[in-house]
């Protein structure tokens, strides 16, 4: 699941799919044959994925995003890129407020355009825009009316969110007085207030304060747990790798990678992967190993009680480990990966520009 996939199902590379001639200024002009096509032909979609066939959308003559193929199921996922790289076009192209140029989308089966899929879709915009005057429940209130809700249903259901948010103390002051944490929280109650299928959150955790992150990461990761597609955008990484079970990540309008954590570090052959042991007797573990011709490099830690280890053949160096603390008696306290996490992915992928 590492690479992109290609919309046969077999892999390809992060190369740029042709769909126009390039200009100097980086635009893209799309070629005359490029056909509008939302559905999906030819291919059987479960009604529990996201499913992106080929998608292309430009804007006017900018690129949004290119040759997009994805299929997600449900869980927390995360899409990481620089900004301009694509994540909010794929948001917009999921929820029906962008139409493809080019490909297919079906969500649990249906079209972004379909009626009955926008009574399962829970949207959070990264940019604020309240209508004037409302409090924060009738902000909540109003958006269930809209899906059919009526009288002690929907009363209920707003409480029931806003009390997921911690907003029930301030439900009744209108929302032009709310700190920008505060108007955060309001979105992401309208957001599930109408228990939806699929969570679309476009940096959900902007504003808010530490304790308030926490309590947002605790609810989407539960979201997750119960079967509800979590998709959001973050810039802040260390986020992202707590919360997610899976990365898309994004560069310039194009699919560099996707898929869980582990399995997409696993396919970036071109960097040594990098495994912290803390163990008894770091000295005598370091003459060892370093004598493997799969080894790269080994660095004591900064508090010398364990190594940093650079190897070419994760598998055969765990094998060679586990041989080595048998032979020498060496007490390990804990093996993980160093590098197995989203910032890595990013500067590895992406790097910092």
């Amino acid at each position: 699941m590492g690479r992109p996939l290609r919309c046969d199902g077999s892999r390809r590379d992060a190369s740029v799919e042709r769909l126009g001639r390039a200009r100097s200024d980086g635009r893209f002009l799309p070629d005359a044959s490029v056909a509008e096509d939302h559905g999906l032909p030819g291919r059987a979609v479960s009604g529990r994925e996201i499913v992106f066939e080929n998608v292309s959308k430009f804007y006017g003559e900018i690129l949004g995003v290119n040759g997009v193929c994805l299929s997600l199921l449900p869980g927390v996922t995360s899409l990481v890129g620089p900004n301009g790289s694509g994540k909010s076009t794929l948001m917009n192209l999921m929820t029906g407020l962008l139409r493809p140029t080019r490909g297919g989308i079906r969500v649990l089966g249906m079209s972004p355009r379909e009626p009955e899929l926008f009574r399962k879709l829970g949207y959070c915009a990264q940019y604020d825009s309240f209508p004037p005057g409302l409090t924060g429940y009738r902000f909540v209130h109003s958006y269930l009316r809209v899906h059919g809700y009526e009288g002690d249903a929907a009363s209920s259901l707003a409480w029931q969110a806003l009390e997921r948010l911690n907003m029930t103390g301030e439900a009744g002051r209108r929302i032009g007085s709310y700190s920008k944490g505060m108007r955060q929280r309001i979105k992401l109650a309208q957001a599930i207030s109408h228990q939806p299928s699929v969570l679309v959150l476009d940096e959900p955790l902007n504003g808010l304060d530490p304790m308030g992150r926490a309590e947002v990461l605790s609810l989407l990761q539960d979201l997750g747990r119960q079967g509800l597609h979590v998709i959001l955008s973050s810039h802040i990484l260390h986020e992202v790798d707590a919360l997610s079970e899976r990365v898309v990540i994004l560069d310039s309008g194009t699919l560099v990678a996707e898929g869980a954590i582990h399995e997409v570090r696993r396919e970036i052959r071109t960097r040594p992967m990098q495994v912290l042991i803390r163990c008894s007797k770091p000295e005598l573990l370091a003459s060892k190993v370093f004598e493997q011709d799969h080894v790269v490099e080994v660095k004591m830690h900064a508090d010398r009680g364990g190594l940093l280890v650079s190897t070419r053949d994760a598998d055969r160096f765990y094998l060679l480990l586990n041989r080595i603390v048998i032979e020498q008696g060496i007490g390990i306290e804990s093996v993980a990966p160093a590098d197995e996490d989203v910032h890595a992915l990013y500067q590895y992928l992406v790097g910092s520009g």
